[in-house]
């Protein structure tokens, strides 16, 4: 399939951009129809909204807010109703508003008014909820109202459909994170067209996972964090994909590949990676799935459409790019060094192996500090608590917060999150009486009855997200509304969002049992090894516990919010764990996969685990870091989407991908696997038996070797020093065949380690050389077992070998 798309590179380009023109062009017609459905069956908050929806089947649009206040007197002044009253009489007459609910109509309209007198608020009914009705009309509304202003005279405005206006231009999140993404890429790369591939490659993979999504809206419920979330995992995939790919393709051509070869080998190895990544990227998110919540069915179409799409790119468009590109895929100094000294062999060095070293000599002290680091990062998810960010946790320089701070100055913090308890049988006085005389209720009010339905506003004392207002409807569930004799249910959307919390919390231990389990499975198929898979298990959990515990500093206790400009501090959303843990094993699933694939095939080929775990650290450290450090900068783009979930999600996701990839996959998994030893790649016999063979990251090797015998592959390893024992580093060896044919050839490692791959058991020629050494050449004689074999180099020295 890699030859087929490099070679017919145009028709697969031009299918692609037809497919993101063509989906494009569906969505813009067809529009956005999201969702958010927060319901959840079996609840008494559902309950309470199924009996509203019988006796109140018709349904107004988005209803928003007008507040005011003055400074002086009070807003019944003749001067304050002359500049309001006009204004709110302008707003009704606007197309796409239904009705406008002034203070200063009638009998009904007193209790819009503050006790002071000082505050006063009017309501917008729009004719379509928030995510229908057009921007430039709620626009209108803002710059309407608001131009009522004057000295001694506030106004502002609250509500979904107000929030929409006053958030960030679309895309400047994604702009932002592609920009820091290029910037790192650059660095690594050095060449302006290699930076361009995974950046392009993600573009493509997120806008037509995106448009999909939005296709589908109109055919399911998906929620309007749907999309943030697909684009926030999006990107970071598809880049990171895209990287591994390239920066294999990379290695080929520097190695003396044809480029098309290069490319070829680049996505059977590094691309099956891939597929597995992406797949286990998209398991991880359908887990989602088992936690019954309605409102992360979207989320999971929206994301996984996103990640399968750039897994497609990767595999089909990024060749056929890679084929527009040629050798041109490396910087110029690159290609200039090839062509006058050609082809090198790449080797881990500089800092990479330096640690990878360090690591195995003081394992210990490494993994103590590692788990130091992330326990105390974990301490504060202690104090986790779950519920629902509104428009009280927002900027306070916007104006959905000034006006959600007046309604509270005026008319108590509970005033934002009213109750509705919906009663359908039994005596209403006495309920309503039961009501009053609650603790933590400020203001009680009956609505009249409609179809033997009842439903009586309650305003707690308490804000929304106050703990106190939790409490508050357990006591009315528990003992109020029992002891007053009423079939009654509580609702509205305090309710909901702390029903909601509470289900998502009694279902993450299932959630959490089943991705660790898969992921247990998917670790121990590929690697052959129970140690592996369980160690994996250990470090999802820790950066899980670290990653919320950053996220409860941040968002729930307040430490550094106002320097991100995120507004105030509240409970976590509900939902983010669920979709923080899925998102998190599945990228910790790449890095774990991209990091033990390298160090189990050094492991299957010389059974020495401290080699093995050494030299899979200083090979992979480097694109780990590289892709992890991409992520951190898309995903922390995300705190400038003038969404708080989605912010919020950011910064939870860019915590948890950064200690995963800084702290456990460089220091405490290495760390802890040089503890192990050999233990790390123990499986029971029966089980090695029974186990099917998944095959990651296939052997870049095409050409199938002649054998010398019967045997299998083997290898040769050692040491290259010098006359005085001190490790060279940078030697070339080669190993030839008895015709002289070269089999392979490796650069040892800052340590003086090598390995060298024999085909079968037999006699072959050994030779080393080095700058400011001779050379050295000796016959090996290879049986079924890997050979130890050290190499001295002399300076000055030349010993040939015929």
């Amino acid at each position: 399939m890699a030859r087929w798309c490099y070679r017919h590179r145009l028709v697969v380009l031009l299918l692609w951009v037809g497919a993101l023109l063509g989906l494009g062009a569906a969505a813009s017609t067809a529009g956005t129809d999201y969702a958010n459905v927060f319901s959840l069956p079996n609840t008494d908050s559902k309950r309470a909204y199924d009996q509203m929806e019988k006796a109140f089947p018709e349904r107004a649009g988005d209803t928003d807010t007008v507040v005011w206040k003055v400074d002086a007197g009070t807003v019944r002044d003749q001067s304050v109703q002359s500049r309001i009253q006009p204004v709110l009489e302008k707003i009704g007459k606007m197309a796409g508003v239904g009705g406008v609910t002034s203070p200063y109509a009638g009998d009904r309209g007193a209790a819009q008014i503050s006790a002071n007198g000082r505050i006063a608020y009017a309501q917008i009914t729009f004719a379509k909820q928030a995510n229908a009705v057009p921007k430039q009309l709620v626009q209108d509304v803002v710059d309407t109202a608001q131009g009522a202003r004057r000295g001694g005279l506030h106004v502002e405005l609250g509500g979904q459909a107000i929030q929409r206006v006053q958030e960030p231009p679309t895309g400047l999140a994604e702009m932002i994170g592609i920009l820091a993404a290029a910037v790192v890429l650059f660095l690594a790369f050095g060449s302006l067209f290699a930076m361009l591939l995974p950046i392009g490659i993600a573009i493509f993979g997120v806008g037509t996972g995106l448009f999909s999504t939005q296709l589908l809206s109109h055919v399911t419920s998906v929620p309007d964090l749907a999309p943030l979330l697909a684009t926030l995992i999006g990107l970071g995939v598809g880049i990171d994909y895209a990287l591994f790919i390239v920066t294999r393709h990379r290695r080929g051509i520097l190695r003396g590949m044809d480029p098309e070869e290069s490319a070829v080998t680049a996505l059977n190895t590094s691309g099956r990676a891939v597929l597995f990544a992406g797949g286990t990227v998209c398991i991880a998110l359908a887990g989602m799935l088992v936690t019954n919540l309605r409102f992360l069915d979207g989320v999971v179409i929206g994301t996984s459409l996103t990640v399968v799409f750039s897994v497609l790119a990767a595999v089909t468009l990024l060749p056929a790019l890679l084929g527009f590109l040629g050798s041109r895929v490396l910087s110029r100094r690159q290609r200039r060094k090839l062509a006058a000294e050609g082809p090198e062999q790449e080797r881990a060095s500089g800092f990479a192996a330096r640690w990878s070293a360090n690591v195995q000599k003081r394992p210990r002290s490494i993994a103590v500090m590692a788990v130091v680091v992330m326990a105390i990062l974990a301490i504060p998810v202690l104090s986790l608590r779950l519920g629902a960010t509104d428009q009280g946790n927002d900027d306070a320089s916007t104006t959905t917060r000034k006006a959600y701070d007046l309604l509270a100055e005026g008319f108590g913090p509970g005033f934002n999150g009213p109750l509705q308890v919906v009663s359908t049988s039994g005596d209403t006085n006495k309920l309503v009486q039961g009501l009053r005389a609650t603790d933590g209720v400020a203001q009680v009010a009956a609505l009249p009855p409609a179809q033997g339905v009842t439903v009586i506003q309650v305003v707690p004392t308490t804000s929304p997200q106050s703990e106190k207002t939790d409490q508050l409807i357990d006591t009315l569930r528990d003992k109020v509304i029992p002891d007053a004799g009423a079939q009654a249910h509580v609702g509205g959307v305090t309710a909901i969002s702390k029903d909601f919390s509470t289900v998502t919390g009694d279902r993450l231990p299932l959630f959490i049992a089943t991705i660790i389990g898969l992921g247990f499975l998917l670790l121990m198929v590929a690697f052959r090894s129970l140690v592996v898979p369980l160690t994996a298990a250990l470090m999802n959990l820790i950066a899980a516990a670290a990653s919320f515990g950053v996220l409860v500093a941040i968002f729930q206790w307040g430490w550094g919010l106002s320097l991100l400009g995120l507004g105030k501090e509240g409970p976590i959303n509900a939902f983010l764990p669920v979709i923080m843990l899925s998102l998190l094993f599945g990228l910790s699933m790449d890095y774990q996969v991209f990091l033990v694939s390298r160090m189990h095939e050094e492991w299957v080929h010389t059974k020495d685990n401290a080699r093995a775990v050494r030299v899979g650290l200083a090979e992979t450290s480097r694109v780990i870091n590289s892709a992890a450090l991409i992520m951190v900068c898309v995903f922390l783009a995300f705190v400038l989407s003038g969404d708080s979930g989605a912010a919020m999600a950011g910064v939870g996701l860019a915590a948890a991908v950064a200690l995963d990839a800084f702290i456990l996959r460089t220091a405490l998994v290495p760390a802890a696997m040089h503890l192990l030893g050999k233990s790390n790649w123990w499986l029971p016999a029966g089980l090695e038996k029974r186990l099917p063979h998944l095959a990651v990251e296939p052997a870049e090797e095409a050409e199938s070797l002649p054998r010398a015998s019967a045997g299998g592959p083997t290898v040769v390893h050692g040491f290259v020093r010098d006359a005085e024992g001190a490790p060279v580093d940078g030697a070339v060896l080669t190993l030839l065949s008895k015709g002289g044919r070269q089999l392979d050839r490796v650069t040892s490692l800052a340590d003086g380690s090598y390995i060298v791959s024999v085909p079968a058991p037999g006699t072959y020629l050994l030779s080393a050389t080095a700058s400011s050494y001779g050379a050295r050449a000796r016959h090996v004689v290879v049986t079924d077992e890997p050979l130890v074999h050290d190499l001295e180099l002399t300076e000055g020295e030349v010993d040939a070998v015929n």
